[in-house]
């Protein structure tokens, strides 16, 4: 009897242990470490990557255990990565999601553990958020991104005025992400309504996804440069990867102000190239080809600013329950603008918007 009595206290304490464990609340057994999931789409676009790697440096600054998982673009992978995270007991994250569309199921996984997220890059739908209050957008809306490319255009055009079509046309090559998502589709909208705001008529030649990548970009510019060489005077390219991509066939071809010396910018428009291009994100590579004369400009799409606003939303929420009235990465909530999430007054005090800003040769 006394043997079965102390078996019982036995497994009775290593039930209490494994309960222990779990009501941790995201920090690690035995310490106050705080451990925070970050599920990456995909580490291989380089905003994305940039992203990621301050996230690391952020987490190793403030103690904190980093779980970070690539996801590889496949939203079934981010859903096992979520699930096996929270099965570790991890209990606040940092998502850039696979899409949209995923979100809110996210959401009720996380918050069935009492848990929080904060969703860069890839916004959450307003169902998401509404799944509860520790649950946030930290990211820079995309309308904005395609409005400054449309600044930037004006302000070229404003400068060399022969360069412009007849009517005030701006004859337009646009190189699209992945179809869809939500960068491609509100950038793009962005863009076209921000020219045609300033009073251009925009005529657009072609346009084709390249999903993000240079090499796919640099293909697709190949086969425009043999199909429409003349007939277009800008290219905006929806990341800096494929708008380099669409440089370097340029380049290749020859389609530059001097084919007999492509470093040369003949006419001192701020670009080798024979017409524009403009892309977004603001890559060190992106800002080093516009230094040397070969990608125009480009739009900061600050991944530094991202990663750092949903870091400390994560870690306000662990340390004090809630991230709700703060301010996070130097950022205080937004009020309502006209693209989702920040559209439904019941989420504005979850929005939390880093800006885009131009980039041009004069700011680097």
């Amino acid at each position: 009897m006394k043997r079965n009595l102390i078996k019982g206290l036995c497994v009775a304490l290593m039930m209490l242990c494994v309960v222990s464990a779990f009501a941790a609340g995201g920090k690690d057994s035995g310490s106050d470490k705080i451990v925070m999931g970050a599920l990456i789409r995909n580490l291989n676009e380089t905003f994305v990557a940039n992203y990621a790697d301050n996230l690391r440096t952020l987490a190793q600054n403030a103690g904190v255990e980093l779980r970070l998982l690539d996801g590889n673009g496949d939203v079934a992978t981010q859903l096992d990565q979520l699930n096996t995270l929270l099965t570790q007991g991890v209990k606040y994250f940092v998502i850039i999601p696979q899409d949209t569309a995923a979100t809110e199921q996210m959401c009720q996984l996380i918050n069935a553990k009492g848990g929080a997220a904060a969703f860069s890059n890839i916004q959450p739908s307003v169902e998401a958020l509404k799944v509860g209050k520790n649950f946030y957008l930290a990211s820079s809306p995309e309308t904005v991104a395609g409005n400054i490319q449309a600044e930037i255009a004006d302000e070229y055009f404003k400068a060399y005025p022969d360069k412009l079509g007849p009517n005030n046309t701006i004859n337009l090559l646009i190189i699209n992400g992945q179809l869809g998502h939500p960068a491609q589709v509100n950038r793009r909208q962005g863009a076209i309504d921000g020219l045609k705001a300033r009073g251009y008529n925009v005529n657009i030649v072609a346009e084709q996804t390249a999903n993000w990548a240079a090499a796919e970009a640099q293909a697709l510019m190949d086969a425009w440069l043999a199909a429409y060489s003349g007939q277009f005077n800008m290219v905006f390219a929806q990341n800096d990867d494929m708008a380099m991509g669409a440089v370097e066939s340029m380049l290749t071809n020859k389609f530059t102000d001097d084919p007999n010396d492509i470093t040369k910018d003949t006419n001192g428009d701020g670009t080798v190239t024979k017409v524009p291009v403009v892309g977004v994100d603001a890559t060190p590579a992106g800002q080093q080809s516009i230094r040397e004369n070969k990608m125009y400009a480009t739009v900061l799409q600050d991944a530094v600013g991202q990663s750092t606003t949903a870091f400390e939303l994560m870690y306000t929420t662990a340390t004090k329950g809630s991230a709700i009235g703060t301010t996070a990465g130097g950022i205080t909530a937004t009020t309502e603008i006209g693209e989702d999430p920040a559209t439904d007054p019941a989420v504005l005090d979850q929005c939390f918007l880093v800006p885009f800003k131009k980039v041009t040769k004069s700011d680097l």
